[in-house]
């Protein structure tokens, strides 16, 4: 493997200190790098060998502790891909960060300094949290906040432990700063969706309280500071619990399909909606059989499949759909729901971080958002070792009718369309989970041979 880096003292104002002296940038933080990225649950090229690794931008908050942009380029990809770091160095860490330790270089005296993620220190992160708060401009970070919206200082900050695309810090249950590891140009739809619902009356978001970016190489949103509900529970826990414990999740479903409905209509009348192109549909269902070729080549279990699907996509094509396109969530699905006092709150409007921020900005038809929810419940229901697909048959029938009360259509009567987005997330779903999580692949499989037996 190739590798380069910056040296660190020409990209950060504060001058020269432990990480920027020109002996420790001569390779070996770059390789250590390289290492220890594709271990991260949220690096996104685990599957392709790094070529190149640099540190594009490097802003020192703090004597010991860096904002690091890096460019990681992969042999199977013309463009780079951009990651936010936040990096210690020390000559000695404590023993709570020593399993965060990415590795050693040589400090500037000759001695040995450790290196590590910074987000598991509390000194870091408490920094972070202040620098925001105070707002202004350091090296190539901007730090913002809403006009008349405090954010308190001294509150204690913890990492949420849980398996997603980015990092999560909690600061004293009262907000959350979610850091987008790997950036794109432009703002961040986890910025921009609720600030904008907010400013139109959405009651049921969480609005954004400040936020930071970076305008070198490019302008890119790198983390959001929101409020944090600390009595929520999250929507897969608890449909696990109730699928799980033989319970009853239909009011549930329902109310979270007015919540989604509400959602959408809120969109529509915050964000501009556009009619559908008369050839949109049959492109839709080309892309559709397209992806599906190609999961098919990875996975043999799917090939079976591959007849019927292309059918079920063709019906899609003749029926076509006129279902104005506009701003969806883009990644819904039960863990991205929570519930607090009676009430469903839809978070995490970032979409699929892998696709392109353009993409994840577009238009798009609301049907993608209720098939995700619907592959939930799906997911919910089977598995473990008692499967219970009567209880996703009984909890998606709820949602649909609670989305059909609220919502501008109702999703019992676009039977076609909607089989087609839901057997479109499930082979993705096979892809993934071959890839990831091979156990779990039963799950999108099953679905898949139910959507092809689907009249």
């Amino acid at each position: 493997m190739t590798t380069s880096i910056t040296h660190l003292a020409a990209a950060s104002p504060a001058g020269r200190s432990l990480l920027t002296e020109p002996v420790v940038t001569r390779g070996r933080l770059a390789a250590l790098l390289a290492r220890w990225l594709p271990e991260q649950r949220w690096f996104a090229g685990r599957d392709h060998r790094i070529a190149s690794l640099s540190v594009v931008t490097a802003t020192e908050l703090t004597p010991g502790c860096y904002h690091l942009l890096v460019r990681v380029e992969h042999r199977r990809e013309q463009d780079g891909v951009h990651y936010q770091l936040l990096l210690g160095a020390r000559t000695a860490v404590p023993p709570r960060l020593r399993r965060h330790v990415i590795g050693e270089v040589e400090g500037p005296t000759g001695s040995g300094l450790l290196v590590y993620d910074a987000v598991h220190d509390r000194d870091a992160t408490l920094l972070l949290l202040d620098r925001i708060r105070r707002g202004g401009t350091l090296g190539h970070l901007r730090f913002e906040s809403f006009p008349r919206t405090g954010v308190p200082s001294g509150l204690a900050p913890r990492v949420l432990d849980v398996e997603q695309s980015n990092t999560s810090i909690v600061y004293g249950d009262r907000l959350i700063l979610k850091l987008f590891r790997r950036v794109q140009p432009g703002i961040n739809p986890d910025l921009e969706v609720p600030t904008v619902l907010a400013r139109n009356g959405y009651a049921q978001g969480l609005a954004p309280a400040a936020w930071f970016h970076t305008f070198v190489p490019f302008f890119a949103t790198l983390g959001v500071v929101q409020p944090y509900l600390p009595d929520a529970r999250d929507g897969w826990t608890l449909a696990r619990e109730s699928a799980v414990g033989s319970g009853d999740f239909g009011a549930q479903a329902r109310g979270l399909g007015r919540a989604t409905a509400a959602l959408h209509v809120a969109l529509s009348e915050a964000f501009p909606v556009a009619a559908a192109p008369v050839d949109h549909t049959v492109r839709l269902a080309d892309a559709m059989a397209h992806r599906l070729r190609h999961a098919a080549s990875l996975v043999p279990a799917l090939r079976t499949y591959v007849p019927r699907l292309q059918d079920v996509y063709a019906e899609f094509a003749r029926t076509g759909s006129d279902l104005p396109l506009q701003r969806v969530h883009g990644d819904l699905h039960l863990g991205q729901v929570l519930r607090a006092g009676g009430d469903w709150h839809i978070v995490d409007f970032e979409g699929e971080p892998g696709r392109p921020l353009a993409e994840r900005r577009g238009l798009h038809s609301p049907v993608g958002d209720v098939a995700g929810m619907l592959r939930s419940f799906d997911y919910a229901a089977r598995l473990g070792d008692a499967p219970r697909p009567e209880w996703a048959e009984h909890t998606s029938a709820a949602f649909r009718r609670g989305y059909a009360e609220v919502g501008r259509f109702d999703p019992h009567g676009i039977a076609a369309v909607l089989r087609a987005h839901e057997a479109d997330r499930a082979v993705y779903e096979v892809g993934y989970e071959a890839r990831h999580r091979p156990d779990w692949i039963a799950v999108p499989l099953a679905a898949v041979a139910r959507l092809c037996r689907t009249p």
